[in-house]
């Protein structure tokens, strides 16, 4: 399976939205089992929608916490 499809379906599952149909927890599961990468895509995707979730619970409507967040986001000071 290609992991850009994999991919799709792991960020569908982190918004709690439904998996394509021919794919389930199982399938992705094992795919993670075996592709580092994609595991790495995983592990930075959770990363990424925690500090979204933290900088948005912390924004005062201004630009300045978006522009903290994006700063971060590029040089790559984000966790994951």
């Amino acid at each position: 399976m290609h992991c850009m499809r994999i991919r799709t379906a792991l960020s569908a599952r982190l918004d709690g939205e439904e998996l394509p149909p021919d794919l389930t927890d199982r399938r992705l599961d094992g795919h993670l089992s075996g592709c580092a990468d994609c595991r790495q895509w995983q592990a930075r995707a959770r990363a990424l929608k925690a500090e979204t979730g933290r900088a948005a619970a912390h924004t005062d409507g201004g630009t300045a916490s978006v522009e903290a967040l994006l700063g971060r986001l590029r040089s790559g000071s984000v966790p994951g």
